[in-house]
């Protein structure tokens, strides 16, 4: 990316203008056009309906599938439209036909909302959760996961990127010993789509969660799930309506083909058409480009925060993003988050609490998060690294 596209992306985000925005990891700026989307169809149905709106925009509707697929290789109708990620990923996991004794083979760092699901699980039909050890870097250790996989073993299911750290997953490789042994991947890509170029072919991935308003910079409320055909059309969803199933006898229902099985009839259409444009923004930039920039910032970031005295970055991974954490000495974490956003810089705190097989077991307790953007800059950098040392 030159200077002057970086200028230009900033133009077309008016929260530049405003705040110093490193809390992309919780959600980003969205550039103008998705917030003119948005609007312009909430105006359109306040003045003509809500049903007459949706009907009035229906090809565009229809084009989120098309852009959503192109923007991690697969087919739109492996696309189905939901309200946010954990519902993505909720709808994934919970119509997987797990029994007991069944083991779901999982990370340290996976979201914690994830194995709230599994607890549930084991709860309520006796499967079991395996943990799969770090490696050296503090990544997941694939050479254990191998080892790992027994005849037993139904699911494989994995963060991507945590929320709670820099850490990027080995994915693919991930995906190769899934695929080796014939078991399903489920991949959460909360935070690595919009911010890695994330192909689900060559990844290996069977299902994959993904949200709007992170690093896609998209409206709140808004996500997506993929599910890949042959599996879409064995699973049954965990709950169905006339949108997702068709009723064509009095003690008989037929499942919609594909991951639109997933959806439910109600949703938020400008929303839906936000998140397409928020899509088409992203694509038209290059995802292999944005991934370049935000992995550039985040190891600029990292590099000039270690040169900070008492500040310790809690990042893992032979391969980290562009979230960065850290802990100074002697501050606590809330409190810097609100002092800072005073002064017109957002970060965001990740708490133990909700990594505890990560954060916890290596004795952190609340870490400052700083995600940074493509449309972040050098001079922001430097700025929020002054802000930090000001800390005493």
């Amino acid at each position: 990316m030159t200077p002057q596209d970086i200028a230009r992306y900033r133009a077309e985000t008016r929260g530049t203008g405003t705040v110093l925005h490193f809390n992309n990891a919780g959600s980003s700026l969205t550039p103008d056009s998705v917030h003119n989307t948005v609007v312009a169809h909430l105006e359109r149905e306040r003045e003509i309906g809500g049903y007459e709106a949706k009907d009035e925009a229906e090809s565009r509707m229809r084009g989120f599938y098309s852009e959503a697929a192109a923007l991690i290789g697969a087919a739109p109708d492996e696309i189905a439209y939901v309200e946010n990620a954990t519902r993505a990923w909720d709808m994934a996991f919970y119509s997987l036909p797990l029994q007991v004794g069944d083991v779901i083979l999982t990370a340290r760092a996976e979201y914690s909302s994830n194995y709230l699901a599994y607890l549930q699980m084991a709860k309520r039909k006796g499967v079991v959760i395996e943990v799969v050890p770090d490696d050296n870097h503090g990544q997941l250790d694939v050479a254990a996961l191998k080892r790992m996989i027994t005849a037993r073993t139904k699911l494989i299911s994995i963060t991507h990127i945590p929320t709670h750290g820099g850490l990027i997953n080995p994915a693919a490789e991930i995906g190769r010993a899934a695929r080796g042994a014939g078991i399903p991947f489920l991949l959460d890509a909360c935070q690595s789509i919009g911010q890695l170029d994330v192909n689900v072919e060559e990844i290996g991935c069977d299902m994959l969660s993904a949200t709007g308003r992170k690093f896609l910079r998209g409206p709140r409320g808004t996500g997506f799930l993929y599910v890949k055909r042959e599996l879409a059309n064995r699973l049954e969803p965990v709950f169905v309506d006339l949108h997702s199933a068709d009723w064509p006898e009095d003690n008989e229902y037929t499942l919609a083909p594909g991951a639109v099985r997933f959806e439910n009839w109600e949703c938020y259409y400008a929303g839906k058409l936000g998140l397409a444009e928020a899509i088409r923004y992203a694509r038209s930039i290059g995802l292999k480009a944005i991934e370049q920039r935000v992995l550039a910032l985040g190891k600029t970031l990292r590099e000039e925060l270690a040169k900070l005295g008492g500040v310790t970055l809690t990042d893992t991974g032979a391969r980290q993003s562009g979230i960065v954490t850290f802990v100074k000495q002697g501050q606590e974490a809330n409190a810097m988050k609100m002092a800072l956003r005073a002064s017109g810089i957002n970060v965001s705190v990740s708490s133990g609490d909700r990594a505890r097989f990560d954060l916890l077991k290596r004795g952190y307790h609340d870490v400052i998060r700083a995600s940074v953007h493509y449309y972040n800059t050098e001079d922001e950098i430097a700025r929020f690294v002054r802000a930090i040392g000001d800390f005493k």
